[in-house]
């Protein structure tokens, strides 16, 4: 039976902001936008937390390993888009993990038989001047040497000159091992006055580039989502069909979260999702559910054991669900009558579920 709102359904477009009173301690630096992304009890603290309050939507178009790095950096977290292949999805969610703050891998790799020919083409195709001569040509190759800038001259030298004659031989580097924590990198680099800085495993083989900027840009981004190994905070998409799947490669690739991707998350299929991580992971595993616009579909997730719960359907520049299957509801409405559901569930349980609003910030 059909239930009729008498209610406006209202957007977040008709709300403006009452400013309050400014006082001389309203400052940037005494403002925090630190915010749980999981559910806890009363008196306990979240075992996940964003700096800022943003997620980039499970979507092709936005959410990739290097919008999850970008994000991790200002204290957000992305959840990588789950419409790829499970291995795709998992190798990105195995790059952002990988990608450690300061510590970047090789992007341009030749091998010692290259020429100078091949040199200038790659710097041309990549734009990067600081190459890795590994043995293997690859970026985890056996280090033998670097070449950069200041090693050749093209107008001084012939074009089939092999890469073996003028690089920098791993003899004549300084190089740091594995487990070299950025701050130790960073005084190797001032104290022997380098641009860059090999990171290499017990085996010699190449790990990680530690360069002078990169350090600087590090220290810029006071608030980046870090793990307890410094590592960036990364979700996945997943949804209800291949989950079975899905969810055991995006764990074992380093997932530090996980959320289902549905336009209607009032669903029977949500909570065989949640089951199964239940089931399999018990608590270690969290993963968020949605999206609901109403007070019985966050109840419905609520009980389902869900860590968070996404909120709207249809909002947002480019989705089509209104369109397509004709749910929905105003934004601003889903998200007043949601956050009340969740205050009630919170004084009658004692546990706090966090509620993220999915689109319709600016289109709804």
């Amino acid at each position: 039976m059909a239930i009729y709102f008498n209610e406006p359904s209202r957007t977040f477009s008709e709300y403006l902001l009452i400013p309050g009173y400014t006082s001389e301690e309203c400052i940037p630096d005494n403002v925090s936008l630190r915010t749980p992304l999981v559910k806890f009890r009363k008196g306990e603290e979240p075992t996940l937390s964003l700096n800022v309050p943003f997620a980039s939507a499970i979507m092709q178009s936005v959410s990739n390993d290097t919008m999850a790095i970008a994000l991790a950096k200002e204290g957000g977290i992305s959840f990588i888009y789950g419409s790829q292949s499970i291995e795709d999805e998992a190798a990105m969610v195995a790059r952002v993990k990988s990608y450690k703050a300061g510590f970047v891998p090789s992007a341009s790799n030749i091998t010692p038989d290259a020429t100078l020919k091949d040199v200038l083409e790659l710097k041309e195709c990549n734009g990067y001047s600081t190459m890795a001569v590994t043995e293997d040509g690859s970026a985890t190759g056996k280090l033998l040497g670097i070449v950069s800038s200041r090693d050749y001259r093209v107008s001084r030298m012939e074009l089939s000159t092999p890469v073996s004659e003028f690089m920098t031989p791993l003899e004549k580097l300084v190089t740091a091992p594995e487990g070299t924590s950025l701050k130790e990198a960073n005084d190797i680099i001032w104290d022997h006055k380098l641009n860059s800085l090999p990171i290499v495993d017990a085996a010699g083989r190449l790990l990680y580039f530690v360069f002078r900027k990169d350090y600087a840009e590090h220290k810029e981004h006071p608030l980046a989502l870090q793990d307890a190994q410094k590592r960036y905070l990364v979700g996945a998409g997943i949804n209800s069909r291949d989950y079975h799947e899905r969810i055991p490669a995006l764990v074992e690739a380093g997932a530090d979260i996980l959320c289902i991707d549905s336009s209607e998350g009032y669903s029977v299929w949500q909570k065989k999702v949640i089951d199964f991580v239940r089931e399999n992971y018990g608590n270690t595993v969290k993963i968020g559910a949605g999206n609901v616009v109403d007070r019985d579909g966050f109840r419905f997730l609520a009980e389902c054991g869900a860590d968070f719960v996404k909120v709207g359907n249809g909002g947002g520049s480019i989705c089509i669900t209104r369109e397509t299957k004709g749910i929905g509801r105003g934004q601003a409405t889903a998200l007043i009558e949601v956050a009340a559901a969740r205050d009630d569930y919170y004084k009658r349980t004692g546990v706090y579920i966090p509620i993220c609003s999915d689109g319709g910030l600016v289109h709804d």
